[in-house]
């Protein structure tokens, strides 16, 4: 080579592998091995790439989305629309369906009580014009066929009075005020025409969601807010079940829980979203959330969304966002109490309304039994606190109070007394929540000692006694209170 020129590699020999016998193929055989050689060709395992034909994965949740990854088209749990737009049930997912909807004989799942034959018997009033007919059965008006199936796995059998009512009314596109018993029954009843509707029909976030492969702002067509962290993590749940093997992605935000997360997820794609009014602004104001094409909004425990604290966020996600006006949306707001400044208030954010009144509004539920005990002082409160739990230790007991501090101090004392208990309130970290709720759902801690923040819409199975140590200021809270127990007809 010239001078300065590099070697000439056009003169360099052949390559040979590292351990090739001279004179064997240069090339291996292309059957999937890693070694050289004749081998014979391995067979492919799907078990080995994720079983895309809708085998589970490893991974808890991973197959399903509900805000723990989306997952390819018909796998895994997921349903798909075709390209005429009809909607094609995904393959069953045995592991998720146990960890959706539990197992028959599971002692955590609560499922119908002695006396839910009694709803029967309950007073309902819809006031309003051209009142939809009630139904008796889930299949008249008839949900859609794979929502069907769900609400079977569910072991949901008839619905509940609200559910009779609001079913058809929300399936005839009114909007709806619905005060109802705790306990009665409000989630489903605003879910199942939801999901129902939005299999149905696909919306433009599907369409939207199979050009892009990562989407960079969230476009759900139904949008339900709570006001706690908790209760939106219940509903989000109920949703997670519901969606199983159809094509619809529930997302849940709320504030106290890692953001990036959250937007991975949203990412995804999200046709119905469950949050907190606060976490929510965050992420519009981000530009990671749209409300444009929102078609159905939510407001459970409504009559809190709406009063002082929550009105200027409720304001701004509806109000001052892209959402489409009362007229192009349909809203319905649930909850167990209404005042009548608060019905005014709302009346603002609904247009020609049905307002369905199930038992006595703002009353509790018959299938409790209240009783009083008169305490001169604390230490008298601490006596007959221990007297209560250790004459009846069925079930799971939840205690309230009405500071931190002494939710803190009780659970402190309980256990020093070697009784189980822990304690949830609002300065606890997110991951402690949600430790001290799975610990009580379970039964593993039966006795929980919670301030409000615990008191609106939980549906926590098989709490048999609630035990007010301090009694609220108002007596709306003391109906939400109570009203975790007696739920579904138990007493």
């Amino acid at each position: 080579p010239p001078p300065g020129a590099g070697p000439n590699w056009a003169n360099a020999p052949n390559f040979t592998p590292r351990d090739r016998p001279v004179g064997a193929p240069s090339h291996p055989p292309m059957n999937g091995n890693t070694t050289w050689g004749n081998a014979p060709p391995r067979q492919f395992n799907a078990n080995d790439y994720g079983k895309p034909s809708g085998g589970s994965s490893s991974f808890r949740g991973s197959s399903y989305g509900g805000g723990r990854g989306g997952g390819a088209r018909g796998a895994g749990g997921h349903g798909y629309w075709d390209e005429a737009g009809n909607h094609v049930q995904g393959p069953e997912n045995k592991r998720l369906e146990r960890e959706l909807f539990g197992e028959a004989d599971d002692p955590t799942k609560q499922h119908t009580g002695i006396n839910f034959s009694n709803y029967d018997n309950i007073p309902v009033e819809a006031s309003g014009h051209d009142v939809p007919e009630y139904i008796t059965a889930f299949t008249n008006p008839p949900l859609h066929e794979h929502l069907l199936s769900n609400i079977l796995l569910a072991r949901y059998t008839v619905p509940t009075p609200v559910q009779k009512y609001s079913i058809p009314i929300v399936m005839g596109g009114r909007d709806l005020m619905a005060c109802a018993q705790t306990g009665s029954g409000k989630t489903g009843g605003f879910l199942f025409p939801i999901l129902s509707q939005s299999i149905e029909r696909r919306g433009p976030e599907a369409e939207a969601a199979r050009g892009l492969g990562r989407q960079q702002k969230a476009y759900p067509t139904a949008l339900i807010l709570g006001p706690t962290r908790e209760l939106v993590s219940q509903i989000y749940d109920e949703a997670r079940k519901f969606c199983y093997r159809t094509a619809l992605h529930p997302r849940v935000v709320y504030g106290g829980a890692e953001m990036g997360n959250q937007l991975r997820q949203l990412d995804q794609g999200c046709n119905v979203l469950v949050a907190t009014p606060g976490r929510l602004v965050d992420m519009m104001e981000r530009g990671r959330i749209s409300l444009a094409h929102i078609q159905y909004l939510v407001l459970d425990e409504a009559d809190r969304m709406l009063d002082m604290g929550f009105e200027p966020q409720i304001r701004r996600i509806v109000q001052g966002s892209d959402m489409p006006d009362k007229h192009m949306r349909q809203t319905l707001m649930f909850s167990a109490t209404f005042p009548p400044d608060i019905q005014k208030l709302a009346e603002e954010f609904l247009k020609d309304h049905i307002f369905l009144s199930v038992g006595r509004v703002g009353s509790t539920s018959e299938n409790i039994t209240q009783r009083v005990v008169e305490c001169d002082s604390d230490k008298d409160k601490d006596s007959a606190l221990l007297d209560i739990l250790c004459s009846d230790s069925t079930g799971l007991t939840l205690v309230f109070v009405e500071t931190k501090r002494q939710a803190d101090m009780l659970s402190d004392f309980l256990l020093d007394h070697r009784l189980p208990a822990t304690a949830i309130h609002g300065d606890r970290t997110q991951r402690e929540r949600e430790r001290a709720l799975e610990l009580f759902r379970t039964g593993r801690c039966p006795i929980l000692v919670a301030t409000a923040v615990a008191a609106r819409g939980l549906d926590i199975p098989n709490v048999t006694h609630v035990i007010n140590y301090d009694l609220p200021n108002e007596i709306d809270d003391y109906v939400h209170r109570i009203g975790r127990t007696g739920r579904a007809g138990n007493t």
